[in-house]
């Protein structure tokens, strides 16, 4: 009896042993369940954490492209603001200068129909004024004349440049009568030296010196008078620079009573 007992108690010690070890076997894996849970959480919580921040990270990336792109569309304003503001200045400058010059061009025209027909006299007369003078240098001042009167039907030529050369013509012809000149010429058929004292004297002598003469005013003519030729020869020195200036006789028209 007594050993039946005691092989119960071992038994029931065994099977209490393997009862605690069963029980401490399912408490081990429970508890692994459990960290497993937590672990896949933190793990699920981080990823989350992560994109979270990726997509945190990237609204910033866009919200400061945003705010470049929103600043360079300011300057953009601004330098286009600045720019039209110079337009502005740029065609209200222009339009007050269209504006003068249709002034202008509206006095041009007024201008031009008072100072044509004032030029067209001016020419007249000095086309006249040629033909009644004593006849030195004629072919150059006939064409001279004649130039103008074809520049005066030109439309390339604007009415200040018709102005200016007409004034030049008169100044050339005015010029004539305040100095002495010595050229080359004919009378009839014989190449003579010419001796043009202003507008008082033309006279002429042969280049082999033996005909000496001048222009007689009264008769429109050449005269022959070598009276006149030592002192045509010496008026022809002083007037080719080949002598220093001096007195020199000449032949001029005798005064006229005036009634």
């Amino acid at each position: 009896m007594i050993m039946i007992k005691q092989k119960r108690r071992a038994t029931s010690v065994a099977l209490a042993l393997a009862i605690t070890a069963l029980i401490g076997a399912g408490a081990g894996v429970a508890q692994t369940a459990k960290v497993q849970n937590v672990i896949s959480e933190q793990v699920k919580t981080e990823e989350a954490a992560k994109a979270s921040q990726k997509r945190v990270e990237a609204l910033d990336e866009e919200a400061t492209k945003m705010l470049s792109d929103y600043r360079q569309m300011l300057a953009e304003t601004t330098s286009l603001k600045s720019y039209n503001e110079q337009l502005a200045s740029q065609v209200k400058s222009q339009e007050e200068q269209i504006a003068e010059m249709t002034g202008q061009l509206t006095t041009i025209e007024s201008t031009s129909k008072e100072v044509l027909p004032m030029m067209d006299k001016m020419l007249a007369t000095l086309d006249q004024f040629v033909k009644l003078d004593i006849p030195f240098l004629i072919d150059e001042r006939t064409n001279r004349v004649s130039q103008l009167k074809d520049m005066m039907s030109r439309a390339d030529v604007s009415t200040s440049e018709k102005y200016r050369r007409i004034v030049e013509a008169y100044q050339i012809e005015m010029e004539y009568g305040r100095t002495l000149e010595a050229y080359q010429g004919k009378v009839g058929d014989k190449t003579v030296d010419f001796l043009r004292a202003g507008r008082v004297s033309l006279m002429y002598q042969t280049l082999d010196g033996k005909e000496t003469g001048y222009w007689d005013a009264t008769e429109k003519t050449f005269k022959k008078d070598n009276d006149y030729g030592d002192a045509l020869r010496a008026g022809l020195k002083v007037a080719k620079k080949q002598a220093a200036p001096d007195f020199i006789r000449v032949a001029v028209p005798a005064p006229k009573e005036i009634s």
